[in-house]
């Protein structure tokens, strides 16, 4: 199989993970969501080429996330216009969470039996996200508000055994690509492939959504996350990361 490019990945992942308030600035977008993850409230390029005034829109794209009470951070991809990295280069710019956007074709997944598919607003799932997650209230409430922004086929999945939920993550279906995120299983029943039946769960209902393609980000350093995703098919793609602003 032929896998979609990094820019149609992006692009794919950008209406599966829009943020709440999205604003483009040529080729580049700034997206905010309160503050819930980085990916959602970020700056990130998506041409190489559109790098006209980089110093310039940088320094606005900063006062943008500071006039919303947020940090500023930059998610780094292979669509990275050169010249923006040189100004976040020259300024300091530090770069953390080293991760991998891994993908695979999807196949002929089998659903688990005891999994359920809801809406992403379902208060089940929410429940299961909280709980399982150890969210705060607030902190749902900005996961709420963010899966409320939504404009792409999404749904909530979540695993259950003994009547209690043990793993859930959501999914959400743009171009063609699924796009998994907030994987979570019960600390205590890990290594029960409970994970794996959760995942295969949502790349059905993805499947009969018209999805061809699966991609899921994963750190580098979760090694753990990486075998069960290999396991279940996908495959590294490519690298990306996120600069933060470095010391005063």
């Amino acid at each position: 199989m032929i896998y979609p490019s990094p820019h149609d990945i992006e692009t794919a992942a950008l209406r599966a993970w829009p943020g709440i308030e999205v604003e483009w600035d040529g080729a580049w977008v700034r997206r905010a969501a309160g503050g819930y993850t980085k990916r959602a409230n970020s700056l990130q390029c998506f041409d190489p080429v559109d790098g006209a005034d980089a110093r310039q829109r940088l320094d606005l794209a900063v006062e943008w996330f500071r006039a919303r009470a947020l940090p500023p951070v930059v998610r780094s991809t292979p669509l990275d216009s050169p010249a923006l990295n040189a100004v976040l280069d020259a300024n300091g710019w530090t770069v953390i969470d080293h991760s991998h956007l891994y993908a695979t074709p999807i196949g002929a997944p089998e659903p688990d039996a005891q999994g359920r598919i809801s809406s992403v607003l379902d208060p089940q799932f929410l429940a299961a996200q909280q709980g399982l997650r150890g969210y705060d209230d607030a902190t749902l409430a900005r996961l709420r508000a963010l899966l409320a922004a939504m404009a792409v086929p999404a749904a909530g999945i979540v695993v259950h055994r003994d009547g209690a939920p043990v793993a859930t993550g959501l999914m959400a279906v743009a171009d063609g690509i699924v796009v998994a995120g907030n994987v979570i299983t019960d600390p205590g029943r890990r290594r029960q492939g409970l994970a794996a039946a959760m995942m295969q769960t949502g790349l059905a209902w993805a499947k009969a959504q018209g999805a061809h393609t699966a991609a899921l980000n994963v750190q580098a350093g979760n090694a753990a996350a990486k075998a069960l995703y290999a396991s279940l098919g996908y495959r590294h793609r490519y690298d990306y990361a996120y600069r933060v602003p470095g010391p005063p």
